[in-house]
């Protein structure tokens, strides 16, 4: 008695290395050929990113990853230009804060690169250096909604990273002046 073969795979393919590893790949909806970014240590491992794969692109939720290859900061630039009806001294806000603790942190990494770990160690950084909670939360809140934009919009990426709890919240100022405004300047 023979042993049957096994079934012609429907989607996607498996392939063992020479280092007896297992890389995966499948055909985009573009025919753009996609590897998984890593290889495996089993034939099964390996399918079961097929099958995640496959499930993905039947719910209309595979992004390509290379549509999240735009660096932070042009993006960013851009999300705040076409905020239409903002007014002036929010869009200056927004620029300020930008400008003074998104780019600096994100300004070159591409969206897609950008993950909850990062976002947390900013976080902490900016509220460790002695940045007010309050300026803290408005700089978090302009990120999220920034990458919110990017999930939701422009499907340049599959999920926010923004996921720090409370971290949006801020405490009043007690009237003080903000220092982003130019026409008055931060009190001493």
């Amino acid at each position: 008695m023979t042993t049957p073969k096994p079934a012609r795979r429907r989607f996607g393919m498996i392939r063992q290395l020479p280092s007896g590893r297992f890389q995966a790949s499948f055909q985009d909806p573009n025919g753009v050929r996609r590897n998984a970014s890593d290889t495996f240590a089993t034939r099964a491992e390996a399918n079961d990113w097929l099958i995640v794969q496959k499930s993905l692109l039947v719910r209309g939720e595979w992004t390509d990853p290379d549509r999240g290859k735009v660096p932070f900061a042009a993006y960013a630039g851009r999300w705040i230009d076409e905020r239409a009806g903002l007014r002036p001294r929010t869009r200056e806000l927004y620029w300020w804060l930008s400008t003074r603790y998104l780019v600096p942190s994100f300004g070159t990494v591409h969206l897609s690169a950008i993950d909850p770990s990062m976002v947390r160690t900013w976080h902490a950084r900016l509220l460790d250096s002695g940045v007010s909670q309050s300026m803290v939360a408005k700089a978090y809140r302009l990120l999220r909604a920034i990458l919110m934009t990017a999930v939701e919009q422009d499907e340049l990426i599959r999920r926010n990273p923004c996921r720090i709890v409370g971290a949006g919240t801020e405490t009043p100022t007690n009237g003080r002046r903000y220092p982003w405004s130019r026409s008055a300047p931060w009190p001493i």
